[in-house]
């Protein structure tokens, strides 16, 4: 991709700025300069993010909301006030009016966070740094408003344990999605994993 085709992307106060205004004080903030080329969607951007990390925050919790808001980028994309807000999405995608267009978890929600997810946004999707199998069982079964609508990704966590045992504080890294996998480079060393979809194989109830 052409380096004049790129754009820098600095999230605007209602995102990442915002978040990281919004947590408590001792927040950890970590800077991410991230050069990102989502060839699955045509997406090629220069991304800046300044993201507050919360005390009881993992680090591949962390990792994993800043590879989602990747994956996810998009105009209106931004990170929500913080972990003491339980009822706005982690990742937030918002049209002009400030309408919420998609909706985006990270981690094991549950059944109850998700169906009233589905009915707040056209869209929902959740990333997950636990094993798959943990995700299905909080969700089958349960009562979700457009339960076949979700989109329920695995990160791989082989390459979310590696790149957390190299997080800094500050840190410039290539992130590429091709073909559902993975390509993170971080100086000379480039780690591979997948986004595993996750299926729901059991018909839940009607959502009433």
């Amino acid at each position: 991709m052409p380096a004049c085709a790129r754009k820098i992307h600095k999230p605007q106060c209602t995102g990442a700025m915002r978040h990281h205004a919004a947590v408590a004080l001792n927040a950890t903030v970590y800077t991410f300069d991230i050069d990102l080329a989502d060839a699955d969607r045509g997406v090629y951007e220069n991304l800046n993010l300044r993201v507050a990390c919360h005390p009881s925050e993992a680090p591949d919790f962390l990792a994993t909301r800043v590879l989602a808001y990747c994956r996810e980028h998009a105009p209106g994309i931004g990170f929500s006030p913080g972990l003491s807000t339980p009822d706005e999405p982690a990742i937030h995608v918002r049209d002009a009016t400030g309408g919420l267009l998609a909706w985006i978890d990270i981690g094991v929600p549950d059944a109850a966070r998700v169906h009233r997810a589905s009915k707040a946004a056209p869209r929902v999707a959740v990333y997950t740094h636990k094993p798959a199998e943990q995700l299905r069982r909080a969700l089958v079964g349960e009562r979700i408003h457009r339960s076949e609508s979700l989109t329920l990704i695995e990160v791989d966590r082989g390459l979310l344990a590696e790149w957390t045992s190299r997080l800094q504080r500050r840190m410039k890294l290539s992130l590429s999605f091709s073909g559902g996998e993975i390509y993170l480079t971080l100086g000379e060393r480039t780690l591979t994993g997948a986004l595993t979809p996750i299926v729901l194989d059991a018909d839940p109830p009607g959502d009433g």
